[in-house]
C-alpha cells in the first residue's frame, strides 16, 4: 500500500486523545495517560474516514483540510 497522506499522528488542542494512523490502515488512539487505549482499522475515501475498533464500535470523521480533522464532536490537528 502507498502511504496515504493522512497517515501520521493527530491531536486535539488539549493533547488528551491522540490517534495515529498507521500506513497499514490501522488506528492506535491513545486517551490522557492511557497510551492505546483503543486501536482498529480505518479506511479513507476523499476526505472521510470511517473506523472500526477492534471491540465492534464503529465512528467517522472528516478532514476538512489537510492539517484538521473533525471526529466525534472533536477537532484534531496532525502532529
Amino acid at each position: 500500500m502507498s502511504e496515504h497522506p493522512y497517515v501520521g499522528m493527530w491531536v486535539t488542542d488539549d493533547g488528551q486523545i491522540r490517534h495515529e494512523l498507521l500506513p497499514n490502515n490501522r488506528y492506535d488512539e491513545a486517551r490522557g495517560t492511557r497510551q492505546s487505549a483503543y486501536q482498529g482499522r480505518y479506511e479513507i475515501n476523499g476526505t472521510h474516514i470511517d473506523y472500526w475498533d477492534d471491540t465492534g464500535f464503529t465512528a467517522d470523521g472528516e478532514f476538512v483540510d489537510r492539517d484538521t480533522l473533525h471526529h466525534g464532536g472533536m477537532i484534531f490537528r496532525r502532529r
